[in-house]
Formats: structure tokens, C-alpha cells, sequence
């Protein structure tokens, strides 16, 4: 029995949390996961991403790109602050969301994997991953994208922060 928890514990640990600075407090609770806005498997998720890219020109914008999964308590945490008003008006402001399904890359049964290469990500190590894109596709958060696996610790304040000067950040 114990043998069997330990691949189970692998993969959930590759979305846990790791304890980085600019976290909320242990009693911080992040919004309900909205279910319309969730990590499906989509029949072509590379398009997803065009179609965000051409708004995001038309629209002087950036792309953020969350490459997250259902099954995931960070990516979820991560969604769920991403849908409260207050986000609503930054990211309307600044960005065009894409939610893209990666399933479960740190146990080979990875989706969607290409969309990150395509970006300049070889590995995604867990999720959620969140790329912000210029409307060139150009990545402006290589140095964090792939930090984001501690989403469901993080405060509002501090993930709100780092997307809005991500919306600023000149490359």
C-alpha cells in the first residue's frame, strides 16, 4: 500500500507549493475555482493562443498565458483569482487570457507542450505555468513563468503585483 502512495504523492508535490517569499498567510484563502473558466482539453489549443495574439495586436495588449490542469489545486487556486472583479479590470486592461491544458507533464502524459516550446519553455516542471506574451509572441516573463507552482499560497496582492508590472515590464 505504501509503494502505491508514493507515485501518487510525486505527482501532486510537482504542483504543490514551495514556500516562496511573497505568500499569504496560512489562513488565506483563495476564490471558488470558476467552472467556466477551466483547463479543458481543447480540440487545438495552438490556435487558442494565435487567436489571443492577433486580439492582443489589435487590442495593444499582452497574452498571459496560464498552461495549467483541473486536476491541479495550485492551477485551480490560480484561476479562481484570475475570475474576481479585481483581476477582471486588470486583465481587461492589459492582457488577453488563455487558459491552455497541459495534463500532466512531470508524469510523461503531458498536453499542449509545444505551445511552451513554441515560446522558448523546453520543460515545464509542474503547474500552472503562466507566460506573458508580447503581441509579437515574444516572452516577457522567462525568468518566472515556470514559478508559479505555489499559485494556491500566494496572496492576491502579491499575484496582482507581479502580473501588472508583467503588463509594464519592457524586454
Amino acid at each position: 500500500m505504501r509503494s502505491a502512495l508514493v507515485p501518487l504523492f510525486l505527482v501532486l508535490s510537482a504542483c504543490a507549493h514551495s514556500g516562496d517569499a511573497g505568500l499569504a498567510s496560512a489562513d488565506n484563502h483563495h476564490p471558488a475555482y470558476p467552472e467556466a473558466t477551466s483547463y479543458d482539453v481543447s480540440s487545438d489549443a495552438m490556435a487558442e493562443v494565435d487567436a489571443a495574439l492577433a486580439r492582443s495586436a489589435a487590442n495593444d495588449t499582452r497574452v498571459l498565458l496560464v498552461m495549467g490542469a483541473n486536476w491541479c489545486h495550485d492551477s485551480r487556486a490560480l484561476a479562481g483569482w484570475l475570475g474576481t472583479p479585481r483581476f477582471d479590470a486588470m486583465i481587461a486592461e492589459n492582457y488577453e487570457l488563455v487558459f491552455v491544458n497541459i495534463g500532466m507533464p512531470q508524469t510523461g502524459d503531458g498536453h499542449n507542450l509545444e505551445i511552451a516550446r513554441r515560446f522558448g519553455l523546453d520543460d515545464l516542471p509542474g503547474s500552472p505555468n503562466v507566460l506573458v506574451l508580447t503581441p509579437a509572441g515574444e516572452l516577457v516573463n522567462a525568468d518566472t513563468a515556470t514559478t508559479w507552482r505555489n499559485a494556491a499560497s500566494r496572496s492576491d496582492d502579491a499575484i496582482f503585483e507581479e502580473l501588472q508590472s508583467l503588463a509594464d515590464r519592457i524586454i
